[in-house]
């Protein structure tokens, strides 16, 4: 093989590759020989067919197979040789005639491009200075945690006869909702359990089911909200004949020991600690998001150097998709699509720049991904799709790239542990309001 450099613009990089014929026909040669005795020819004892006469049957199927082996073998090596990496899949584009290439008479010719990714050095970690805010974890919170976790056990008692419901109570009912005078497709139901300002129903529903009587007929009307997910009764006025079959008072559920054994706990002390241990874990969470998107700052505004065009456009092009299947943002609703366009492609660079930054630091310092954790996603991931599990993790096991997408996440978290263990981290206490504020964070997936 012989590499010639064509150009060197940027980070486009161009080769010229040639591959003799005579090595061509060395490696049909090889293979012919590999494979003569798998085949059976008439004529011929099996594996005894001479080479020759292989050729002449299979070169051309055989060839093809080889030119496309060594473009690829070929085409990589152009670019590791000279220690480069491309930052997209190398393209080639031919010259030989490609009918003598397979009949093994002409040397195989072809330029490949690619951009490169940049060489540069990344800052030191160890001399960032990052605020990491935390917050005190107030007892109202764990109060609060438990008042949910016995509202979610929450038994409810028949009232008594002619008793009308109230807020909070449930109630059984059957419904037929109508639209114009005609019942729509999933406007009925039967004996369906309806709590009382759970704010399950359509709006205004619930609340006109206050003061109702088992054994009652209640007429309700509403109009379903503008944004309705089924979009042909979006807007629309409704009429729902109701029967209400029994009302039900809530029974006051008591915050102790009984509580912690109806969920599977000893004690209401051990509940108690396992929700302080839920909620500050949730806190620890919004802690690194924060110093998070403080770190991934600093690191962008700490690199400049060029950006593989074909990975920013890439980066703009999901994004950009993103954008034109949702709703804008307000601030964005009165922007031109050129200046949208122009900030999105802004963000688009932030995540390449901090993509490469993040990956150059962590394959300096040998961060990986153990066997482990990828065994993890993989099971969770199969897991969000019940009933097709075994068909999603065929997927990622035979899908080199899949499980790249599904390593990136992680292989980006394990690069900011590193980091956050080696840079200036100084704590700062703030209001249970500011940690939850919205870092407004990227993920950038490196």
């Amino acid at each position: 093989m012989e590499v010639t450099e064509k150009s060197a613009e940027g980070l486009d990089r161009r080769f010229l590759v040639k591959v003799p014929a005579e090595e061509l026909n060395e490696k049909l040669t090889a293979k012919l020989t590999e494979i003569k005795g798998q085949v059976h020819l008439k004529g011929f004892r099996k594996g005894k067919a001479p080479v020759s006469y292989l050729k002449k049957l299979y070169g051309k199927g055989v060839m093809s197979e080889i030119v496309q082996e060594v473009v690829t073998e070929t085409a990589q090596k152009a670019f590791s040789d000279r220690d480069l990496q491309p930052a997209t899949p190398p393209q080639p584009e031919f010259h030989s005639n490609m009918e003598e290439v397979m009949e093994g008479k002409a040397d195989l010719e072809y330029d490949v491009q690619a951009e490169i990714l940049p060489a540069f050095d990344p800052t030191d970690v160890a001399a960032l200075k990052l605020t990491k805010p935390v917050a005190d974890l107030p007892q109202d919170d764990i109060d609060e945690a438990l008042q949910r976790i016995a509202e979610q056990q929450t038994t409810y008692a028949p009232r008594k006869k002619n008793a009308k419901a109230k807020d909070g109570d449930m109630v059984s009912v059957d419904y037929v909702g109508r639209v114009d005078g005609e019942e729509f497709e999933g406007g009925k139901g039967e004996k369906v359990d309806i709590v009382l300002g759970s704010k399950t129903f359509i709006p205004g529903f619930e609340d006109q089911l206050v003061g109702a009587v088992a054994g009652g007929d209640v007429k309700i009307e509403i109009t379903f909200p503008e944004d309705y997910g089924a979009k042909d009764l979006a807007g629309k006025e409704a009429t729902f004949d109701v029967v209400v079959h029994e009302v039900k008072a809530p029974e006051k559920v008591e915050i102790d020991d009984e509580l912690a054994k109806k969920v599977g706990l000893e004690s209401l002390d051990e509940l108690t600690e396992r929700v302080k241990e839920r909620i500050e874990a949730d806190y620890a969470q919004l802690s690194r998001a924060h110093v998070k998107r403080a770190l991934l700052d600093k690191l962008d505004a700490a690199h400049d150097f060029e950006l593989p065009k074909g990975m920013v456009d890439a980066e703009f092009d999901q994004i950009w998709r993103q954008v034109q299947s949702a709703e804008l943002d307000e601030e964005d609703k009165d922007k031109s699509e050129d200046e949208l366009k122009e900030e999105y492609r802004t963000i688009a660079e932030r995540r390449v720049r901090l993509g490469l930054v993040l990956a150059e630091i962590g394959k300096r310092a040998d961060v990986s991904v153990p066997n482990e954790d990828m065994q993890r996603q993989l099971i969770d991931t199969a897991r969000a799709y019940p009933g097709q599990e075994k068909e999603v993790l065929e997927f990622y096991q035979n899908n080199p790239q899949a499980m790249q997408q599904l390593r990136a996440p992680l292989f980006e978290e394990k690069v900011v542990d590193y980091i956050l263990e080696r840079a200036e981290v100084t704590e700062k206490t703030v209001s249970k309001e500011q940690l939850m504020e919205d870092p407004e964070g990227d993920e950038i997936s490196a």
